[in-house]
């Protein structure tokens, strides 16, 4: 048994891919950097976005036109704006892209969750249909007031059918008007 100040050497993995970078490069929080490629995305999306860029072009190309030749640092064709531009545009399609992506996989999992709400829906819509037609059932083989009050009179009939002819009720406590 190893001392308790010594710990085993790790065993690698042999379910996992095995790490062959020699250079021990940091690595970013994948959340936090999608997170800042979405609000990237989002600020580009935007008519603030489309102003300030505005401004920002026409400034450079103001000073590099009107300013004293001394402090030009861009002459006409503009050469460096082109590359500023570029570099912005280089950066800022892999970031939209990932912002996209990351949108994706959100979008798939509240499909995933509304499918399986639908689903649950259906199966209690279906159940509850089930149900009611099973009330319904039921209620046509119970007898309602009106089918009882249309027997009553019926027999309340037969009875006055029978006090009309002499004969006498077997019971004397019932009379018919106790049958309504």
């Amino acid at each position: 048994m190893a001392p308790t100040g010594e710990q085993k050497p790790k065993r690698p993995r042999l379910d996992q891919p095995q790490r062959r970078s020699r250079l021990n490069l940091p690595q970013p929080d994948p959340d936090a950097f999608g997170r800042l490629s979405e609000r990237f995305a989002r600020f580009m999306g935007t008519g603030r976005f489309l102003v300030w860029m505005t401004m920002f072009i026409v400034v450079w190309v103001a000073w590099n036109v009107l300013a004293p030749p001394a402090v030009r640092f861009d002459q006409y064709p503009f050469i460096f704006l082109t590359l500023v531009l570029s570099l912005q545009a280089s950066y800022a399609a892999p970031l939209i892209l990932l912002a996209q992506n990351r949108q994706d996989d959100r979008d798939r999992v509240n499909m995933e969750q509304d499918r399986a709400r639908a689903s649950r829906t259906v199966a209690d819509t279906e159940f509850l249909t089930l149900e009611v037609a099973a009330l319904r059932q039921g209620l046509g083989e119970v007898a309602t007031r009106d089918f009882l009050r249309s027997e009553l009179q019926q027999l309340l009939k037969e009875l006055d059918a029978r006090n009309g002819d002499g004969q006498e009720p077997d019971d004397r406590r019932l009379t018919p008007s106790d049958l309504l």
